[in-house]
């Protein structure tokens, strides 16, 4: 419809010649909102006026009368007043009502979608560690999994659901356990109502009556080293013996550990490589190796190469297991009493004893440093000559106090101290061979592969 503008006049409008075809506007340049519409018969006066209605603008047209009934001033008096009347909303009836259109039915999404697209787009995507991934599928895929085909919607409609499981979950496998899965639920509901509108705004989770967790206190003091590295030394397992020797001088994640690669290892540098920590590969770091550790890594080393000679190609602690390396670490109480993330927290505590400070524990943990002006510390400067010196400190600590009650002559020549050649002695490494390995623990082995690099620094360190 083409618009065209003008002063109207009853002159002017007499002149205008009905429209041939399609109807025309001619808008009043005087008065906004007040035009005339030309058709093929008649000549209409009308207003166009907005409002709100609702919390929402709307536009209103109206008819004030036909040309031939109303004269140009008569009409544009009318629609000033009516045009005041539509601005103030005192024109109901006007109003017209807005068209109603049918929501097209959208697919309701379920629990398993949700998850599928929450840990694509959300976690791999982002990179997430392999073991946060594996641990929010727990939750989904085990804990949850009667509700997988369930859709997002009925639970949060009915977040008393979510609370009963939460309280059967804690009955079943723990406090901690019940919090976990309901922070997944969490997470997956609040990614999904991103781009399900339709999905209940609150959260299902909301009615949860959370569980109070507290921190573990199952760190080793000095006093407890002596027993620890007793236990660890007649493990009869030489990987498994050095990777938990390795987690308590390291105080590192275990999960991080048991995927770390020969290519990872640097023994010029002295640095062990950790790609994909806790928090993804944008938080990959160096680990600084002291002596005890470098002689820890290349007995594991010669010992996997011993034991399972193509995993120990890629891996540092190899194991027949589908990945090649080491996926369960766990050891019964009675024969190991510390493991895993107990000896992580006995780093942290023999450290504190040995007198390292809380920014030289945080670097040397991957903590994020607190505080504005220990951000500006940049940790690669350290590594070389601080933060190797500090973890030398410490596990001089460690090895001193845990084999300090040994005879003079038999501590030098004793577990952890053993170079990798004495892998298997029987004089020098007595441990007996763990049957189910099948092969002999011996430096005659045939399944022993040379490396002159690692040789030249097993026998250097």
């Amino acid at each position: 419809m083409d618009d065209h503008r003008a002063t109207l006049t009853d002159r002017y409008i007499e002149r205008l010649p009905l429209a041939d075809g399609e109807r025309y506007r001619v808008r009043d340049t005087d008065l906004k909102g007040f035009f005339l519409l030309v058709g093929a018969r008649r000549k209409t006066f009308m207003i166009q006026g907005e409002c709100w209605r609702n919390g929402k603008r709307r536009t209103v047209k109206m008819a004030i009368g036909a040309a031939e009934d109303l004269t140009a001033r008569e009409a544009r008096l009318e629609a000033k007043s009516k045009l005041t009347a539509i601005a103030r909303g005192e024109i109901e009836e006007a109003l017209p009502e807005p068209p109603q259109v049918a929501k097209p039915a959208l697919p309701e999404v379920t629990l398993r979608q949700a998850w599928d697209r929450y840990r694509e787009a959300h976690m791999e995507r982002k990179e997430r560690s392999a073991a946060t991934i594996r641990g929010y599928r727990d939750h989904v895929e085990r804990q949850l999994k009667s509700w997988l085909d369930m859709p997002l919607q009925v639970l949060g409609e009915n977040p008393r659901m979510v609370a009963d499981r939460h309280d059967e979950i804690t009955r079943n496998s723990g406090k901690a356990a019940a919090n976990g899965c309901m922070r997944t639920l969490r997470a997956v509901y609040n990614h999904a109502r991103r781009t399900c509108r339709e999905l209940p705004p609150d959260n299902p989770t909301m009615g949860v009556d959370w569980n109070l967790e507290t921190r573990r206190d199952t760190a080793m003091g000095v006093e407890d080293l002596p027993r620890w590295f007793i236990e660890a030394g007649r493990l009869r397992h030489p990987i498994r013996r050095e990777f938990h020797l390795f987690t308590l001088l390291s105080g590192s994640r275990p999960g991080a550990l048991m995927q770390a690669q020969l290519q990872h290892f640097d023994p010029k540098r002295r640095v062990l490589h950790i790609p994909r920590p806790k928090g993804g590969a944008k938080r990959a770091f160096d680990i600084p190796l002291s002596r005890p550790m470098v002689r820890c890594l290349i007995r594991a080393i010669r010992a996997s190469r011993m034991l399972h000679p193509d995993e120990a190609m890629t891996w540092i602690f190899a194991a027949d297991s589908e990945p090649g390396h080491l996926i369960e670490h766990k050891e019964p109480r009675k024969r190991l009493f510390k493991w895993g993330n107990d000896l992580r927290q006995s780093y942290r505590t023999l450290g504190q004893a040995a007198g390292l400070s809380d920014i030289d524990m945080h670097l040397l943990m991957n903590h994020s440093l607190p505080g504005v002006n220990a951000g500006y510390i940049t940790r690669a400067k350290l590594l070389g000559d601080h933060l190797r010196g500090a973890q030398q400190k410490l596990s001089d600590a460690i090895i001193e106090a845990g084999t300090a009650p040994r005879k003079t002559g038999e501590r030098e020549r004793a577990w952890p101290l053993i170079g990798s050649r004495r892998i298997g002695d029987k004089v020098l490494d007595p441990t007996p061979p763990d049957p189910r390995i099948g092969v002999p623990l011996g430096p005659r082995s045939q399944r022993v592969k040379k490396s002159a690099e690692f040789e030249q620094v097993g026998e250097d360190v």
